[in-house]
């Protein structure tokens, strides 16, 4: 068995030993994915390309996607990503600005993100919408800040983490 990237997609391409499913036993199989990602398909590549040994099959397997690469999304401003994934995106003093929001609700359709809750905690009223989502967004970064970040971003006061938490009020 070996595993293959092409065109930036993982295959698994091995030498069929069983009679269940597609294909005999001793033809050279590919698993390769579909767009609905989690999803395989099972390609017969002694049928398909000739091919009788796994190196032949990882040959062919990069051959097509040589022959066949998936269109890559243009993006509407032309740029190579979506600017919330960009410095243009973000905001200096933490998470996203107005045009990083943007751009993450066009690249995900029905996304209801919105921009910080920048009040300050005694300002706002308690059981209004914004000290909701303050409230909401704190429990949730600051929880992450233990666990998911190692202690050297965790004391970084300009970690992307930390600037985020400052800039909420948390």
């Amino acid at each position: 068995m070996a595993r293959v990237t092409a065109d930036g997609e993982k295959h698994r391409i091995y030498k069929k030993t069983t009679k269940r499913g597609e294909g005999k036993p001793g033809n050279i199989m590919v698993n390769h994915p579909t767009k609905d990602k989690g999803q395989w398909d099972t390609i017969d590549l002694t049928k398909k390309s000739g091919a009788k040994t796994i190196k032949q099959g990882i040959a062919a397997t990069r051959k097509w996607h040589k022959e066949n690469p998936y269109p890559k999304p243009k993006m509407a401003n032309g740029g190579s990503s979506p600017a919330w994934t960009r410095k243009e995106g973000k905001n200096p003093e933490g998470g996203l600005n107005a045009k990083g929001v943007a751009s993450y609700r066009a690249a995900n359709p029905g996304s209801k993100l919105k921009t910080a809750v920048t009040t300050k905690p005694s300002k706002l009223k308690p059981g209004s919408e914004a000290a909701g989502r303050r409230k909401s967004f704190c429990a949730r970064m600051s929880g992450m800040k233990k666990k998911l970040t190692s202690s050297k971003t965790a004391n970084d006061p300009n970690s992307r983490i930390n600037k985020s938490l400052r800039k909420w009020n948390c």
